[in-house]
């Protein structure tokens, strides 16, 4: 096992659009070695896999304005064996939206407040056709976050 923390991106991808924004926040989170990164798509994640992360960025496309059915199964494959077990887990987000991702954001933070995750940073909506800087913003957020809990900030 390794002695640094583990940051886990949790996506769920129908296009390929979250694919790519969580492909950059891997490089982004890969530039810090002293965490362990793991990229894994939701329906692969389970509650081992959430138990041993110390920071979570959870990515999503936004579909009917509200985040993709597979992050939400995660969280109702998940949340009630975990419940109460990852209190201040740090955690952000990244959505490809076709409108404006504001639902998304906003049911995956109602559901991260029941596991009391703590949001430290601002998510991540790239809205409409990727653009190299919606993949720089991820690519920032993947080596900040990484960095903050390389530092033990959060």
């Amino acid at each position: 096992m390794s002695p640094y923390p583990r940051l886990l991106v949790a996506y769920h991808t129908q296009s390929g659009n979250t694919e790519r924004l969580a492909k950059a926040v891997l490089t982004g989170a890969q530039a810090v070695p002293e965490v362990d990164v793991v990229l894994q798509r939701a329906f692969d994640t389970g509650i081992t896999d959430l138990a041993q992360c110390r920071g979570i960025l959870l990515g999503t496309p936004e579909n009917f304005g509200t985040m993709s059915g597979a992050l939400k199964d995660l969280f109702d494959r998940t949340y009630y064996p975990l419940e109460g077990k990852m209190e201040g887990v740090p955690f952000a987000i990244f959505v490809s939206a076709g409108n404006d991702g504001s639902g998304a954001v906003r049911e995956i933070r109602r559901i991260a407040n029941g596991y009391r995750w703590k949001e430290v940073a601002e998510p991540v909506i790239a809205r409409g056709e990727l653009t190299e800087a919606d993949l720089a913003r991820c690519r920032d957020l993947g080596e900040a976050f990484a960095s903050g809990l390389a530092m033990g900030i959060f």
